[in-house]
């Protein structure tokens, strides 16, 4: 059913300019399906899914690019999908934030969550921007250069 469900949702959001849950709640209904937009909060997380702007100038969920390439490991995955959605970065002691376009943070997050980077204790997300805790001042340090040089290798 999960499965099912969330081919649905892609099979959607690719053919549909939707920016909201409750019209994937909705649409997902006239297919028989009907879901909690809790639950639709969660497949969006785990699919990665993220907003970019619709052909009418307003936002609309999308499938991250590299969300088809299998071959790239999971912090390739991370600096792909952080490249499209990063808006900006900082840090202070041990504490790095990512600020995102709106509605990107949590997919980000989740792909963040899968990494095994030194030091990153753990994250959480709001609708654009990111909270990560770090084991130290030093290493937060070193994971915002890192960050800060693939957004300017972006800008």
């Amino acid at each position: 059913m999960k499965k099912e469900r969330q081919k649905l949702i892609l099979k959607i959001i690719s053919e549909e300019e939707i920016g909201v849950q409750e019209d994937i709640q909705a649409r997902l209904l006239s297919y028989g399906m009907k879901v909690t937009q809790a639950t639709i909060s969660r497949d969006i997380k785990e699919l990665a899914i993220i907003k970019t702007i619709g052909s009418k100038g307003q936002y609309k969920y999308s499938v991250a690019s590299h969300i088809k390439d299998p071959s790239k490991s999971e912090e390739e995955l991370f600096l792909d999908l952080f490249k499209q959605a990063a808006s900006g970065i900082d840090f202070a002691e041990n504490i790095v934030v990512i600020k995102t376009h709106a509605g990107m943070a949590q997919a980000v997050c989740a792909r963040l969550d899968k990494t095994s980077y030194n030091g990153l204790i753990g994250s959480i997300a709001g609708d654009d921007t990111i909270f990560i805790l770090m084991r130290s001042g030093n290493m937060a340090e070193d994971f915002y250069k890192m960050l800060e040089n693939v957004l300017k290798l972006v800008k």
